[in-house]
Formats: structure tokens, sequence, C-alpha cells
């Protein structure tokens, strides 16, 4: 039997490492793109092959597509703070919608029209709901969540027109780490930002205490990182079988403040701090909580990992290596 083979695009991210990892444990086989502008080519496995370019690079996804003969595109290449995207709206226009179409172009009429897309859960905006299904109403708060929602509506609509599957996934706070190698560096998310302030001896940083929530602070389902991508992998296996085209929440359906994990870290380190309190970033929503029932219904997936796990995995991983 033959082995299937998928392209990854931004396969040397944090997230895109980890969905390598899990392809390659579920059988199947990988090739990475990436422009490594953050990815790192120490986060792939040993044997995986690089095409080293951009997702914008239109002549260059082409000839990616139709040399790797893959099965489908994991699509997880995209700038993804909502904080910076509020500062260069732009930017963000040109990398995620830009990356969207190049690569619908690029995949159109192929044996590769099967693209599993890195969305987002902002691209629910600021929602006063207490969990968001996929049918909660859109209204992104950042130039970021919309051009994941553009880049959603550009899928969509390309894969009824052309027929191909296509299945968007709306992560939410991903946290955790499969090994020290895959650790996340990233510079706009929660728990690596406060591990870095614990390496220098500072208190961790809280944007906001004057949110309507229960202790002030932004509340978020956070998932784990190797749960997260083993979604992939079942949205990968569901466009194998039948080319649907379809949208799916990928969290845990629980709600922890800013404060919440805050604690948790403590717990898991043994460090004691006083965060430090900062007025609020811009694109910041005061609560989002995913509804989960539809990818667990539809795909079999649910996340196993608690907000302790992730938390515990990723320290793990920052800890100097014997």
């Amino acid at each position: 039997m033959a082995i299937t083979r998928w392209l990854v695009t931004g396969g040397a991210g944090y997230i895109g490492a980890h969905v390598v990892r899990a392809l390659l444990d579920s059988g199947r086989d990988a090739i990475v793109l990436d422009d490594l502008s953050t990815g790192l080519t120490s986060r792939l496995p040993v044997g995986v092959e690089l095409l080293k370019g951009s997702v914008t690079d239109a002549s260059f996804v082409v000839e990616a597509v139709e040399q790797t003969g893959c099965a489908g595109i994991i699509h997880l290449a995209a700038k993804k703070s909502p904080t910076e995207s509020m500062v260069d709206p732009l930017l963000y226009a040109d990398e995620n919608v830009g990356g969207m179409m190049t690569l619908l172009r690029a995949v159109k009429g192929t044996a590769s029209a099967r693209i599993v897309f890195s969305s987002s859960c902002s691209v629910y905006g600021n929602p006063d709901l207490s969990q968001v299904t996929e049918d909660a109403p859109t209204a992104p708060a950042s130039p970021y969540g919309d051009s994941k929602l553009y880049g959603e509506r550009l899928l969509n609509s390309a894969a009824t027109a052309y027929g191909f599957g296509a299945i968007s996934l709306r992560y939410f706070n991903v946290v955790g780490a499969g090994a020290p190698a895959l650790r996340d560096n990233g510079a706009y998310n929660l728990v690596p930002l406060a591990f870095q302030a614990l390496r220098r001896g500072a208190d961790p940083r809280v944007f906001g205490s004057d949110y309507p929530t229960p202790d002030g602070t932004c509340i978020r389902d956070y998932v784990d990182v190797e749960d997260l991508a083993d979604a992939h992998v079942r949205a990968a296996q569901a466009l194998e079988a039948n080319p649907i085209v379809s949208v799916f929440n990928v969290g845990r359906g629980v709600g922890s403040s800013v404060l919440d994990v805050l604690d948790a870290i403590q717990e898991v380190t043994g460090l004691a701090f006083t965060p430090q309190i900062l007025e609020r970033r811009a694109g910041d929503p005061a609560r989002i909580v995913g509804q989960v029932d539809k990818i667990r219904h539809e795909l079999g997936w649910s996340a196993r990992r608690t907000l302790m796990d992730m938390i515990g995995s990723a320290w793990l991983a920052e800890l100097p290596q014997v």
C-alpha cells in the first residue's frame, strides 16, 4: 500500500512541526514548505524534506505541488499576532490572504486538491457567548482575524466551485511541547512570554485587568499542541475519504483566565511571583471559549490533555537538557 504524502506549509514552525510528527506517526509522509522566517530546521525530523520558500511565491508553490505529488496540503504558513496586525494590516493581508490565493491557484485542477487550513478563533471577534459554535456570528476584532476569516471564505468558495475538499480548523489558544526542540518561542503567546520573564528573574506581565470577567483578565480556551496536531491528522484522513467542505473548532471547551494560567505556571514551576499588570493590548477580546461537539461527532477528535498537562510539558521543554 502506497504511503500518503501531505505538504505542510509552515511545517518548521511551532505548531507545524508537531503536525509533521503527527502525520509521520499516523503512517503518512510529510514534506515541509517554509520560508524559515520564524521556523527552525532543528524542529524537523530526520529525513523530512524541506522546500525553502514563501507560500506567497506563486511559481515556487506551483512547482512544489507538482513535484511532490502530495495528496493534499496542510496550510499553516501565516502571520499570527492580532496585536501586530493592528500596526501593520497590509502585511497580514499580503501574507495570509495572499498566501491562500497562491495556494488555491496552485492546487486547482490537481490531485492535491485537499486543504486543511489553520484558521483561528479570532474570526469570532468579541462574542457575547459563553461558548462559540462554528455557526456563531463572525466579527473579527483585528486584521489578523479578518485575514483568517477571509482565508476561510476563499477556501470554501474555491472548494465548492472547483470540487475539492477543504477543512478549516479554528484553533483556540495553543500550549505545550511534544519535545524540547519543539517548544513555543512565540513573541506574543502568554505561556512562553511568562517563561521568558521567569528566566530573566522578572514577573510575568498581564495585559489588562479590567475586562468584564470574574477576575478582570481575558478568558481563553487552551488546547495542547499535540492534541491539536492530532486534529490535523483526523482532518487529513477525512479529506482522503471524502471531499467535504467544513469548519471545526479545535479546543477543550473550557475557559481559563490569564490569572488562572499564571497560577498554574506557579504550581508547575514552583516559582512564586506577582504578575505585573499593564494596560490592555489592542485586538484582545475579553472571552473566547469554543463549543467542540462538532469535531468530536464528525471527526472523532477530542482533546485529551488538561491545562496542567500542557503547561507541564511546556515547562519541561524549557529546562536544561541533560
